[in-house]
């Protein structure tokens, strides 16, 4: 491989055995003419209708097997630790199958940590949002569908603050589950460590699926874990009550909010952007 030279401390230089890709457009029109943007978004849809109808249904399924009142196991069903596999397995899975195809992000704050990265373009950033919130929505529509006795009775797989969690709480456990992941996600894809690691590309997928594993053991018991506004915002449609509106506005600027501190402390700070940036400057301005 091609080496790139990066400035040093005082002015020297040397080789890097990789390149960084350059930051994406703003607004990129020509995007918009491309058949593989329009693939990108339809993979981001039906990705993140799968994500939603698996995990749903498992949420469902392990109340509905544990429920004393009819007929259930409190000690039965998948536990906790089932749900938390359910949500992180199909990370796993669904990022491993569409990320050469749309980068497999499932996940708005994913995309807007990407986004303030300068990973993707505005464009392509709002309409996949866009995608996974309908691909969302939609994904909780076939579980009401098929389990429509047992969709409202056991809360739909909304997210909403358990009892006893202060709003404060729920926000920030929302924010450092988010920062979790999406640091993962940087670190995962970082295109020096790729460079250097032959087998980072394709074991990528599975530590972003055993952040998402790790979130959910931590948070289940405080919002039931949100770390993904789509997930939040497409369980409240369909389940469509009071409390799950109510709360949701945690499930979006929580997850924001850690989606960007995680931006730009990958960026920034262990990537060291703005200071090369400097020493760019400034060796050019001494020549």
């Amino acid at each position: 491989m091609a080496k790139d030279i990066e400035v040093g401390g005082q002015g020297e230089f040397h080789a890097k055995d990789y390149h960084d890709p350059p930051p994406a457009p703003l607004i990129d029109a020509e995007e918009l003419t491309k058949w593989s943007f329009y693939r990108a978004i339809i993979a981001e849809f039906i990705a993140t209708l799968l994500f939603l109808y698996i995990t749903v249904l498992t949420v469902i399924g392990y109340k509905s097997q544990t429920d004393a009142n009819y007929g259930g196991d409190g000690c039965g069903g998948v536990g906790i630790l089932g749900i938390a596999w359910a949500f992180g397995g199909m990370i796993f899975v669904l990022v491993y199958c569409t990320a050469g195809i749309s980068g497999g992000h499932i996940n708005p704050a994913v995309t807007f940590g990407l986004f303030l990265a300068r990973k993707v373009s505005l464009v392509r950033a709002v309409m996949y949002m866009v995608a996974q919130c309908l691909g969302a929505i939609c994904g909780c529509g076939l579980v009401k569908a098929f389990q429509k006795s047992y969709y409202t009775r056991y809360g739909g797989g909304a997210n909403e603050l358990a009892d006893g969690y202060s709003t404060g709480t729920g926000l920030g456990a929302e924010i450092i589950g988010t920062f979790v992941l999406v640091y993962t996600v940087f670190s995962a894809t970082d295109p020096k460590r790729n460079a250097r690691d032959s087998h980072v590309p394709v074991l990528a997928p599975l530590p972003i699926g055993f952040a998402v594993f790790m979130v959910h053991l931590a948070t289940i018991p405080v919002t039931g874990t949100g770390i993904n506004p789509a997930r939040s915002l497409g369980a409240a449609v369909i389940y469509n009550k009071d409390k799950a509106w109510d709360d949701q506005w945690i499930f979006w600027v929580g997850p924001f909010i850690g989606a960007a501190i995680a931006a730009f402390y990958h960026q920034f700070i262990l990537r060291a952007s703005a200071s090369k940036a400097l020493g760019s400057f400034k060796s050019s301005s001494n020549i």
